[in-house]
């Protein structure tokens, strides 16, 4: 949370320790408390963890908002919030919602271990529930937050894409068919529900306390290249997803935000940044052998994990940037911290390993002995049909 400037800093001095000479007046006051009573009153679901816990904390902080709701199901460490215990898929999250002008719905499960059809019934139920109760409740706006992997990532993709850009993601990665059916509910929902505004937000690669396919990328002891593609990496620290979020909430920008750090990063640049050493595969070697090993439950991620490690999704944020917001961190920072908070951790092909594991294994040699686990796997498979 960015701190007060020269400006804030100086009036809370004097407030604190007035002089003869410069004490506030009694219009200034009224002036102040109407301007906080102006403001919206905002809800937040998955308020506990994660972005949803960072961003209520940054709300509640904010003169320009006059209350906070916090939903999740259990009590998150902001105090200055109002909380309501519940699980977003209980219509009873409508009375909950009433006197907000504004929801964030951030209860979203991408979690790499979670069951695909479970993750999907609760992103998807929940983000239906949560559209359908705001507009019941007489909420204005709803805030929804996707991912800039909804746009795909294609061999010819522009560089930049702009947010009007076509969606043209598969299903095939982790959690992207949850998102496109939110993206497809987002559409939906003014139509539904006359008066309801619903402003989507997609973040390129998030990097501050997270753990997806693409952070995990960085886990490994070799940076895997498929001979052929062209990388691009853009990062999105959470600070500036949060502050991304704030402006949709006060209506400073809306309708679908694209958010990440200005410009991007090459591949070559990532590993001279980063000093991990790739390893380059053919494509077809690289995506059959991710699919064998997803499919054999070996691995976490699907081989639609692969493409956003091999063509560009860059996005411009252009909309974002017409409105006066500005990331506060840039992708060589971003990369830096995440590789801090990646050190240690030694992960192939989306598998996370034990330090004994890893070093056994050694570098490259980890990803083959994952293969050769799997082609094993096909052996005793074989052997089992026979007898």
């Amino acid at each position: 949370m960015s701190s007060p400037d020269p400006q804030v800093r100086a009036a809370r001095n004097l407030s604190a320790h007035p002089s003869p000479d410069h004490r506030p007046s009694t219009t200034a006051l009224r002036a102040g408390e109407s301007t906080a009573l102006r403001g919206p009153v905002v809800a937040v679901t998955g308020a506990a963890d994660g972005i949803g816990a960072l961003l209520t904390e940054r709300l509640a902080a904010s003169d320009e908002i006059k209350q906070v709701i916090a939903i999740d199901e259990r009590r998150g460490e902001c105090a200055d919030a109002h909380w309501h215990i519940l699980d977003v898929r209980d219509p009873a999250i409508a009375e909950k919602l009433r006197g907000a002008d504004v929801v964030v719905h951030l209860a979203l499960d991408l979690d790499l271990e979670t069951d695909p059809a479970a993750r999907t019934a609760y992103n998807v139920r929940g983000t239906q529930t949560v559209l359908t109760a705001a507009a019941a409740a007489g909420v204005h706006r709803v805030v929804l937050c996707t991912s800039a992997m909804v746009y795909g990532a294609l061999p010819d993709n522009e560089l930049p894409l702009s947010e009007d850009a076509e969606l043209r993601a598969t299903a095939e990665a982790t959690g992207v068919g949850d998102l496109l059916e939110i993206e497809r509910l987002a559409r939906r929902a003014p139509r539904a529900h006359p008066g309801l505004n619903v402003t989507v937000v997609r973040p390129a690669v998030l990097v501050g306390g997270t753990d997806t396919a693409l952070t995990r990328y960085f886990e490994s002891p070799r940076l895997l290249v498929v001979a052929g593609s062209r990388p691009a990496w853009q990062f999105c620290h959470v600070e500036d997803l949060c502050s991304a979020l704030e402006y949709a909430v006060l209506e400073k920008a809306d309708g679908e935000l694209a958010v990440g750090c200005d410009g991007w990063l090459e591949q070559e640049e990532v590993e001279e940044l980063s000093g991990i050493r790739r390893m380059e595969l053919p494509s077809a070697v690289a995506l059959g052998a991710a699919a064998r090993l997803h499919r054999i439950g070996l691995t976490p991620s699907p081989a639609g994990d692969l493409a956003y490690t091999m063509y560009p999704w860059v996005v411009s944020g252009s909309r974002l940037h017409d409105a006066g917001w500005r990331p506060q961190w840039t992708n060589e920072e971003v990369l830096a911290e995440l590789l801090e908070e990646v050190a240690g951790r030694h992960t192939v092909a989306g598998r996370r390993l034990g330090r004994k594991d890893a070093t056994a294994a050694g570098a490259a040699g980890a990803t083959v002995a994952l293969l050769g686990t799997a082609a094993l796997v096909r052996r005793a498979r074989k052997a089992r049909r026979r007898i």
